[in-house]
Parts: structure tokens; C-alpha cells; sequence
């Protein structure tokens, strides 16, 4: 009940109140017994009729209520207070009983009736409001006729008060003239009944009002401080602290989502920078190893509990190979297999064989259909160069997971760009240090490997050993048969001096028809024996231009050896010595350094 319809009701408790003790002390001075008869019989009265009237408001406020605003706790409370109510004969008979006359007994039992009559119009629109029909319940509970009935009702119940006025009213006023000595005493009752009322009221106010204004304060209090951890009172009155406990439920309910809102904004933000930051060390990376290192340590913090793996396609063998993992993922255990097992890379596009839309398994899961798993290709002009595969969680809400795979998404268009830019690099890294003509490792790539490989043998004190060779008579190959023989001359040669040694980047060709062969590890001896061996095929080789063969083919060697020859940094000039001398020598021969670079051996 509303707080105001609680204080009218005491207001007119309060003067009723009042009456009736004023009525008792009168009359109980001049006429105790008829007069007490007479206040009780009317209290009596006051007792079963007092509530028809409200009853009947509240039913019709609840039924109202229900068809505004659709809350199902109306329809509860009504169908309760109906389940409460007796019939009219029954509520007839407790009045006849208490000595109404049959004026009285007529007037009252044409009010139930039509308090009855107004319950089936109520119990109408309940049922249109449950069925949907709000705009039906409305004109019903709305209209002029309803209102009428109401007032119809009130109008009836007055009438029957009022006769039971009438009757008390003659009893009071025949014992008036001897009551007056009382009047005293009935003053002091009535006073004596305010102050109780007062008592009562005040404690209705503090249970009803202060207590709940206390308990929601304090939750107001920390809801202003952002503490959204507060729960606001259960309240169930229908009243206006009822109404405030909803509103500030509400509004701890608008915060929580405002809070979360924000909470889902910063983490947006913190993987935004993350992302930033990822792409800023991809740039930086020299190596595919750099790349690898950086993805294993930003895509568990790029996506929290997606387990992974990244692959990076090997164009020799057209396989997938496992690069990196991190958070122990369980499916997808092979280290490497073909590109065609995975329907991302098939696509071209991200795949995902569970979720909304039923999609079929790649192969490299082992053919599990229930696997939530992410596939995203890696790609860079229109082709495949990798993939990164992901595991979702468990636990995790469809929004979580949309909103994680679109930075999963960004995280693998960085790093397939990165990873295409590493490869280009390393094209044209190896572009500048090969010859374009034998295929051999230019000049600029000898420098830097033999400092590497002196430096290396002179800290382990390993033996090293180094090989010029240069073609005898070359440019007699170009002024006979032109410069395209003699580039089939060097070719071949160049092949021969490739395949001489199982290590990569051994054989270089230092410009012209000059070569060198390093050997780390090789003993004078051995690299004495790989000298011969070379020389050999050389001599054996057998060159056609244009249906004509270039005739033999010859060269001569210079072999230095560390430590035998002296320091590590000077093998290149004491070899190239050698080599001079088996060119004056009279070619087609292999020299050996000395120390002292006087003595030679001729192979």
C-alpha cells in the first residue's frame, strides 16, 4: 500500500478512533449497559465493514496496476486477497447476527453484490491483460461504467453507515442528559486514545519508513562511491520506498553493465597495444627465428587461453612445420603435414569446424568433428606461406570468442606480412650474395663466411684449410668460340667445385674464372686428397657449345692449410701464392704453401 494511502487511512483511523471513545465514555456515564451495547454493536459493525471499501479499492488498484504495466506480482496479490474474501451471505450473516435490522442487512448485501459484480469485470480484464489484449483490460478497468460502479459501491457502503449512525446516534442522545457528569472522564479517554494512536503511528513509521530509508541510504551512499558490490534490500511493499529500492536496483544493474563496458573497453586497449607493440618487434625481426620467438611470447597474451601453433610452409618440401606452441595445445599434434590437410589453407580463409554453422574437420585434427578449434592461413600475394592454428577455451561466452577471433585475425595478417617480408629479404639477401652465373656464392659472401670460419677455427684451434683454383687458358674458350662457351666453361666447373663438399657455402667464385674452396676441419692431408679429387673431374668434364665440344678442360690449385701455413687471416694470400706459382709452373698442377712460401708440391 502507497505511504499516502497509509496516512489517510490513519487520519481517518485516528478521528474514528476518537469517535468511538468519545461515544463509549459518554454513554457509559448515564446509560453504561445500553450505551456500551450500543458503541459495541456499532463497533461491532465498523469491524466487518470497515474493510469492504478498501478491499474492494486495493483489488481494483491491483487489478489496474497489472494491466499498465504488466507485472505479474499485481495478479499474486489479487488472486490472494480474492481467495480471502467469504460470501455475500456469509459476510450478511455475521452483520445479522450482530444485531442489524433489515434496512441495514438490505443496504449492505446491495453493496456485496455489486462489490462482486465489480471483481468478475476486474477477473475480465486480468484475463484479456494475460492474454495480451492490454488496450481491452484497460477500457474496462478505465471506463465510465467502472467508475460509476465504484462510486456505487462507496455510495452503498455510506448509506449503511449512516443508518448505522442514525440507530447510535438516537441511543447516544437518550442517555445524553445522563452522561454529562462523565463528559470529563471522556475527554481524558479520548485524549488517552490520540496519544496511543500517536504511539502507534510512530511505530508504524519506524518500521515502514525510517528503517528501510536507513538500509537503502547506505547503499545509495556506496553505489555513489562506484562500489557496485552493494546489493540494495529486498523491499516488497507496493509503496514509495518500494519504488526507490527498484530504482536503485536498476541502477546498480545500469552500473555493473556500465562497469563491465569499461572493463571490456581497457582490455580492448591493453590488446590493441599489445598488437602495436607485436607488429613494432615484427618489423625489427632479421630471421624467421626472431619472428617465431616474438609470436611465442605475444599470442598467449594477445589471446588469453587459446592454446596454439604456429606453422610456417617449406617450399622444398610443400609441408607445414610446426614453428612454435604455446599453452600445451592438445589437438593438431603433428609437427608438420600437407598443406592440403587444413581447410583454411584449401579456403584461403578462416575456418572453424564447430560453432553456429556445422563445417567439416581437417584432416591434421585426426578427424574430430567436436573440436573447437581456429584455423587462420597465413597469406601474402594471394598465396598460403603459413598458418596459425588456435584451441578455444572452455568456458567462454560466444560475444568473448567473435571478439577474440577479430584480433586473432589482425595478429595473423602481422605476422603473415612479417613473415613475407623475411622471405623476400632472404631472396634478396641470397641474390646479392650469389653469382647469378654458376650459382656459387659471390665475393661479398666469401668475406664475411671467412672471417666467420678464421675466426672460429683460430678460437677452437680446429685445422682449416683453403683452395684457389683458376681455369687455365680461359680466355682462350671466349676469342675461339665466344663468351657464351666461355660461360658454359665456368658453369660446369662452378657445378664440380659445389658438389666437392657436403658443407653449404664452401665453394665461392671470386670473380672471373678465379674460385676458392673452404675447408674447416680439413687437414693438410685431407684437403690434399678433396684438391685431387676435384682436379680430376675437372680434367674429366666435357663442355659442348652448339653441337661443339670446348675441348679439355684444365685448371690450376693453390692449397694453404692453418695452422700448418702459418695464421688463420692470412690462408687467402698465402693460397693465392700457391697458385700463382702452379701457374708458372706450367698449370694444370696443384701447389702447396710452405711457411716460408719457397717450397712447393707439385700433384
Amino acid at each position: 500500500m502507497r505511504l499516502s494511502t497509509i496516512t489517510n487511512w490513519a487520519y481517518g483511523a485516528t478521528v474514528i478512533l476518537t469517535l468511538a471513545s468519545g461515544t463509549v465514555m459518554l454513554m457509559a456515564s448515564g446509560a453504561e449497559q445500553r450505551e456500551r451495547a450500543a458503541v459495541e454493536q456499532r463497533a461491532a459493525f465498523d469491524q466487518m465493514t470497515a474493510t469492504l471499501e478498501e478491499d474492494t479499492f486495493r483489488q481494483s488498484e491491483q487489478a489496474r496496476s497489472f494491466a499498465i504495466t504488466g507485472d505479474p506480482t499485481h495478479v499474486i496479490a489479487y488472486r490472494r486477497e480474492r481467495a480471502e474474501e467469504r460470501s455475500v451471505e456469509q459476510r450478511v450473516a455475521h452483520v445479522r447476527d450482530a444485531g442489524a435490522n433489515l434496512s441495514e442487512l438490505a443496504a449492505l448485501k446491495q453493496a456485496l453484490h455489486w462489490a462482486d459484480a465489480l471483481a468478475d469485470e476486474q477477473e475480465a480484464a486480468i484475463k484479456a491483460a494475460e492474454k495480451g489484449d492490454g488496450e481491452t483490460a484497460r477500457r474496462i478497468l478505465f471506463g465510465d461504467e467502472y467508475g460509476r460502479e465504484l462510486d456505487r459501491i462507496g455510495s452503498q457502503i455510506g448509506k449503511f453507515q449512516y443508518m448505522l449512525d442514525q440507530r447510535t446516534e438516537t441511543a447516544v442522545r437518550q442517555a445524553t442528559d445522563t452522561a454529562r457528569q462523565w463528559r470529563f472522564m471522556s475527554e481524558l479517554m479520548l485524549g488517552a486514545t490520540a496519544l496511543l494512536f500517536l504511539c502507534v503511528l510512530y511505530f508504524i513509521l519506524k518500521q515502514r519508513i525510517l528503517r528501510p530509508v536507513v538500509r537503502l541510504s547506505d547503499v545509495v551512499t556506496r553505489l555513489a562511491a562506484q562500489d557496485f558490490a552493494a546489493i540494495p534490500p529486498e523491499l516488497p511493499q507496493v509503496d514509495e520506498i518500494g519504488d526507490m529500492a527498484q530504482a536503485v536496483r536498476i541502477f546498480r544493474e545500469n552500473g555493473l553493465e556500465r562497469q563491465r563496458l569499461e572493463q571490456e573497453r581497457d582490455a580492448d586497449r591493453i590488446t590493441r597495444d599489445q598488437l602495436s607493440r607485436m607488429t613494432q618487434r615484427l618489423q625489427g625481426c632479421d630471421s624467421i627465428g626472431d619472428l617465431v620467438e616474438v609470436v611465442g611470447r605475444f599470442a598467449p597474451e594477445i589471446a588469453p587461453g587459446f592454446a596454439g601453433r604456429l606453422y610456417i610452409q617449406d617450399m622444398r618440401r610443400n609441408a607445414m612445420v610446426q614453428a612454435c606452441a604455446w599453452l600445451e595445445p592438445h589437438q593438431s599434434q603433428g609437427h608438420e603435414f600437407a598443406p592440403s590437410a587444413c581447410w583454411a589453407l584449401r579456403r584461403g580463409q578462416t575456418h572453424k569446424p564447430t560453432g553456429e554453422l556445422i563445417d567439416i574437420p581437417c584432416e591434421h585434427l585426426g578427424g574430430e568433428v567436436a573440436i573447437a578449434t581456429i584455423c587462420i592461413p597465413l597469406t601474402a600475394q594471394g598465396e598460403s606461406i603459413g598458418l596459425l592454428y588456435f584451441e578455444q577455451p572452455e568456458g567462454v561466452t560466444a560475444d568473448q570468442i567473435s571478439r577474440t577471433e577479430k584480433y586473432l585475425e589482425m595478429l595473423a595478417e602481422n605476422i603473415g606480412l612479417a613473415l613475407s617480408n623475411l622471405r623476400l629479404r632472404d631472396v634478396l639477401r641470397q641474390m646479392a650474395m650469389a653469382d647469378p652465373l654458376t650459382g656459387l656464392a659471390n665475393r661479398r659472401l666469401f668475406d664475411a663466411v671467412f672471417k666467420e670460419q678464421i675466426a672460429s677455427a683460430e678460437g677452437r684451434n680446429e685445422p682449416m684449410a683453403c683452395l684457389m683454383v683458376d681455369i687455365d687458358h680461359f680466355k682462350r674458350f671466349n676469342d675461339d668460340h665466344g663468351h657464351d662457351a666461355g660461360d658454359a666453361v665456368l658453369k660446369a666447373v662452378g657445378a664440380v667445385l659445389n658438389e666437392a663438399l657436403r658443407e653449404k657455402d664452401c665453394a665461392f667464385r671470386l670473380g672471373g674464372e678465379e674460385f676458392v674452396l673452404l675447408m674447416p676441419g680439413f687437414t693438410l692431408d685431407q684437403a690434399l686428397d678433396r684438391a685431387r679429387t676435384v682436379q680430376q673431374k675437372v680434367q674429366d668434364l666435357r663442355v659442348e657449345h652448339r653441337g661443339e665440344e670446348l675441348g679439355l678442360i684444365t685448371a690450376s690449385f693453390g692449397l694453404a692449410a692453418f695452422p700448418d701455413h702459418g695464421r688463420a687471416e692470412t690462408l687467402l694470400r698465402t693460397a693465392d701464392a700457391a697458385l700463382l706459382r702452379a701457374k708458372s709452373q706450367g698449370r694444370d698442377r696443384i701447389v702447396t704453401a710452405t711457411v716460408r712460401d719457397a717450397a712447393s708440391h707439385v700433384a
